[in-house]
């Protein structure tokens, strides 16, 4: 859209709900992210909201009015207009009651309202105790919204009110701007609906208590699929091996150090998966015997003797054991080296049919590429045959490469949240 007055781009338009929990003093600061980065927000509270943060302050912070009544400015008809010119809606912190009115539809203030008319991607950022949050009411009502394309950020854990510890934290308004930004950028919301399991970074297998046999993934790559699918609506279980970067708000995160846990976390999650991409890298091999001590060298000089053993062969056994109707849809990643047997293509080719996937992204790992960098390049080889070329561009533009190609070989079509 372009401000006819002034002749530029307007700027995104963001709604930023608060309800009523004490996580909302948290939202003044994502307020400042959205619009230090050029967002116009509009601040719409809770009533009960207002008894942690009052209104002068999102006043001041948003440059926009705050009302929380529908009969407020009555002629500007706000219940409705706010929905339906917002290019996103945010409520942080999203407070069961208020999960379970946008579950059911209920509009008896501002907010509500807004949510109801809005056909923009919405985002709910739950916080509340930990009982709470795990009540069969509050995930029924979560899987609902979940259902309908609205995205629910995953809660962190951590220290809650009081002494409280456990799952049901806000995420740091950093985390849940970046969620929001991913989501601002996403192309669609093709992939509401599904559940996507994601793998990243790499594994360690340990000799003794100090070294271990290990690569260099930084989990990024893994990391930025995952953003990528819960930007389009995806639900998303992230599981993490050990990586170097922030892990994202809104997935569920289970990490993991080995490449047994890993491939346990994995198979457990892909059970109720529609998708799952092995972006990890597991490490091949593992020691036979692990030292209980540190091992040291000896005054003869002579060198120790690690006998190796194959690891279990995790890409592989998801496609051997999946069932008749071919769920989960699996996408595997191959970093490879040419050498005198041959190309980096020529491996790529051989370990696609060796693994049975569906997709195969393939990385040339030469000369230290790709690994801890924030750029990659890849070519995404299909089982059918197709191979499509992503230039060298940021991982987010990799990770939307690979769901693309993995809604276009699903026929999935574009969702309207």
């Amino acid at each position: 859209m372009t401000d006819p007055a002034a002749g530029v781009p307007d700027r995104p338009r963001v709604v930023l709900g608060v309800a009523g929990g004490i996580a909302a003093y948290k939202a003044a600061s994502l307020l400042r992210l959205f619009t230090e980065s050029g967002h116009d927000v509009r601040v719409v509270p809770t009533r009960s909201a207002l008894q942690f943060v009052g209104a002068p302050t999102w006043e001041a912070l948003s440059g926009q009015p705050v009302s929380t009544e529908v009969f407020a400015d009555v002629h500007e008809v706000p219940h409705v207009r706010l929905g339906q010119q917002a290019d996103l809606v945010v409520v942080a912190p999203a407070t069961a009651d208020l999960l379970a009115k946008a579950a059911h539809g209920l509009a008896d203030d501002l907010l509500t309202n807004t949510l109801l008319t809005a056909r923009c991607p919405v985002v709910l950022a739950p916080a509340m105790h930990t009982e709470m949050w795990e009540h069969a009411a509050t995930q029924a009502n979560v899987e609902t919204l979940r259902s309908r394309g609205v995205v629910v950020i995953e809660p962190a854990a951590g220290r809650l009110t009081g002494s409280d510890t456990g799952k049901g934290r806000l995420p740091e308004p950093d985390e849940l701007f970046a969620a929001c930004r991913a989501l601002l950028d996403a192309p669609t919301q093709d992939l509401a609906g599904l559940h996507v399991v994601v793998s990243a970074g790499g594994t360690r297998e340990f000799l003794d208590p100090v070294r271990y046999l290990g690569n260099r993934s930084s989990g990024r790559q893994g990391i930025a699929i995952a953003q990528a699918a819960l930007a389009r609506g995806a639900t998303v279980r992230l599981v993490a091996a050990n990586v170097s970067v922030p892990l994202p708000a809104g997935v569920d995160v289970v990490e993991v150090v080995t490449t047994a846990e890993l491939q346990a976390a994995v198979v457990d999650a892909a059970r109720s998966a529609d998708v799952v991409v092995m972006a990890a890298a597991p490490a091949d091999f593992r020691p036979a015997d692990v030292s209980g001590h540190k091992i040291k060298k000896r005054d003869d000089g002579r060198t120790p003797v690690i006998e190796l053993v194959e690891n279990p062969d995790i890409l592989a056994g998801l496609v051997r054991d999946r069932t008749g109707d071919a769920t989960p849809f699996v996408v595997g990643f191959a970093a490879e080296t040419g050498d005198a047997d041959g190309s980096v293509a020529d491996h790529a080719r051989a370990k696609l049919e060796r693994k049975g996937c569906e997709l195969l992204v393939v990385n040339d790992v030469s000369d230290g590429k790709v690994f801890g960098q924030d750029d990659n390049e890849a070519v995404i080889l299909g089982s059918d045959g197709a191979e499509v070329a992503v230039p060298r561009g940021p991982k987010s533009a990799l990770a939307h490469a690979v769901w693309d190609e993995v809604v276009r070989r699903s026929g999935r079509r574009n969702v309207t949240p």
